[in-house]
């Protein structure tokens, strides 16, 4: 094990330190020397693993150079002709969606491109609680005898008796979850994560293989017509990638960097209005659409109806759009209410069992099905081991699970329906969802504990804060922020750089809100840095600051720029601290 970083073996916050390898340090400062770009933005590159001669390519990455031909995934090319011939041929299309943020985005793309191709498509998606996840037979069916076409996006790839349902129309499946040794019966199934796919897509989300498909249409369609902008919906795009938390790596990064350059045009009237409800005062980053706009499209599926997501996102009409978006911003408010009530009595249960098991997990009757995710990423955060939380109502339990870094719970989880453990259940490596018997929860569970355990998460230690470096007060400035944001956006698969202050003198506190603290802070020089932790009076790190007595500190977390009144200015957010020596 590498020395800890700074020599902080355990933090404010109970963590261990842990700097780039040594590899790593090589590589950063190879980097600054042949690039002459600042160390920090150097560290954070070394990290995600860009060498000294891709850096400038990186920076700069361009959605020409790294957008795959469409025709690289299997049945592309067939959804593509259908597609097309429905379009020609002015046939009548549903489109069947998963309820949450990947979903009701994906439905979007594919309404607002019809719309400008004239066509009016049917949306369906079903409830949450009454239906569950994914088609159905009866809604299937009842699509199938209205229309021609049926789109299932985000859903599908193990939908066999659903499917089969749909008697009179073709079936198009564009998904990424995890698919079986089978396919369902449908005309055509694209999927990057299909099991005869190779996986080099296997990090795309639904919308982005929404998209990838209405490439192949434009590029089939655009010799004998006018087609809709594609650059224009890359909004959508983007919001699905982070919200469903794909890695952004590869066609990711660049998707997600141009749709937020889309978002920030504040064109798509449901996004500017939705923005506006949640105060949303600057130009949107990666943090906006995973922790401000994600939330509250996800609230109609949770609680809500569950098509207010998508209905926001296509409509063209302002009162509707402004109607939607305060009626998710009042769900969203209620589903945090819930949220609390559950992770509340979740991490009792689960504490109970003790948290240092392979595998955490919490059931409770009458939790609501829309919560149990969140909840378990709670747990899972808490932990640092893969958890599942499942809301029990008469003979069954609907639960959500989500993993940890290294280990695969997607796979498990189907494993275990193979098995017959339970009712059914599917998702991808870092998060499942699941419908288990009440009478065979307790064996699922120790058996999915037993495979959680073969694959190490019973001997994973309390997470690591892992750190790019030091930054110093005086040099950290507004334009070097700028420069290291250049190789964001930063998410999933790609998190943000960390830096720490070291030996630094807290000048003062003030905590706010429920559980936060602002301070500012200086190393004794004329530079003062203003920071902001969090749920700091959660762990000894708020109460420590707060009486620091003049001891100092080595304080680590995320450099941003706070934006006030078009004055933009650094902002520490802080999310550990430990004593200086001495």
């Amino acid at each position: 094990m590498s020395d800890a970083f700074l020599g902080v073996e355990s933090s404010l916050t109970g963590r261990r330190w842990v700097g780039l390898s040594v590899e790593q340090e090589r590589l950063a400062e190879a980097m600054s020397q042949q690039t002459d770009l600042p160390r920090p933005l150097c560290a954070t590159l070394a990290r995600l693993g860009v060498p000294p001669e891709g850096a400038e390519a990186y920076l700069t990455p361009s959605l020409r150079d790294l957008l795959p031909d469409p025709s690289v995934l299997r049945d592309m090319d067939v959804a593509c002709a259908r597609v097309v011939a429905a379009v020609e041929r002015r046939e009548r299309i549903a489109i069947f969606a998963d309820y949450d943020v990947d979903g009701g985005s994906s439905a979007a793309l594919l309404i607002v491109w019809l719309r400008e191709m004239g066509l009016a498509a049917t949306l369906y998606i079903p409830d949450r609680i009454d239906e569950g996840y994914g088609p159905n037979a009866p809604a299937i069916s009842e699509l199938a005898a209205g229309h021609d076409l049926i789109i299932c996006v985000d859903c599908g790839t193990l939908s066999h008796d659903a499917l089969a349902a749909a008697k009179d129309a073709d079936v198009v499946v564009l998904d990424h979850h995890l698919g079986g040794e089978t396919l369902p019966p449908a005309l055509a199934v694209v999927n990057p994560n299909r099991q005869d796919e190779d996986g080099a897509l296997a990090h795309l989300c639904a919308a982005g293989v929404v998209f990838l498909l209405l490439v192949a249409v434009n590029r089939a369609l655009r010799p004998s017509r006018a087609v809709p902008d594609l650059m224009a919906m890359l909004d959508l795009v983007a919001l699905a990638t982070v919200a469903d938390v794909a890695p952004l790596i590869g066609v990711n990064r660049a998707l997600v960097r141009q749709g937020l350059k889309v978002m920030g045009q504040r064109r798509r009237m449901g996004l500017r209005v939705l923005s506006d409800v949640a105060r949303m005062d600057t130009a949107p980053t990666s943090y906006h659409l995973g922790f401000l706009l994600g939330p509250r499209i996800n609230a109609g599926g949770r609680i809500g109806a569950a098509d207010l997501g998508a209905r926001l996102l296509s409509t063209d009409q302002e009162h509707e759009a402004q109607a939607l978006a305060e009626r998710l911003d009042a769900l969203n408010t209620e589903r945090r209410e819930i949220e609390a009530a559950v992770r509340e009595a979740a991490l009792a249960q689960a504490e109970e069992r003790g948290l240092d098991a392979p595998l955490v997990w919490a059931a409770g009757e009458g939790w609501h099905p829309g919560v149990v995710g969140i909840v378990a990423a709670r747990l899972k955060e808490a932990s640092n081991r893969p958890a599942v939380v499942i809301g029990l109502d008469g003979d069954e339990g609907k639960g959500s699970a989500r993993s940890v870094s290294g280990i695969d719970l997607g796979a498990q989880i189907q494993k275990l329906a193979a098995e017959g453990h339970l009712i059914k259940g599917g998702g991808h490596k870092m998060a499942a969802g699941l419908t288990v018997a009440r009478d065979k929860l307790e064996p699922a569970m120790a058996r999915l504990t037993e495979m959680m355990e073969k694959q190490g998460a019973g001997r994973l230690g309390p997470s690591d804060l892992r750190l790019d470096g030091i930054m110093m007060a005086g040099a950290a400035s507004v334009e070097l922020v700028d420069l290291i944001e250049q190789a964001g956006p930063y998410g999933a698969g790609a998190p943000g750089p960390r830096f720490v202050f070291p030996d630094q003198k807290v000048l003062f506190t003030k905590p706010v809100g429920d559980g936060h603290l602002k301070l500012s802070f200086g190393d004794g020089g004329p530079a003062r840095l203003d920071a902001i932790s969090f749920g700091a009076f959660r762990s000894d790190l708020g109460p420590a600051l707060e009486a620091h007595a003049g001891r100092r500190f080595h304080l680590a977390g995320r450099v941003e720029i706070n934006t006030w009144r078009g004055q933009r200015s650094l902002q520490l957010r802080l999310e550990d601290a430990a004593l200086a020596a001495g």
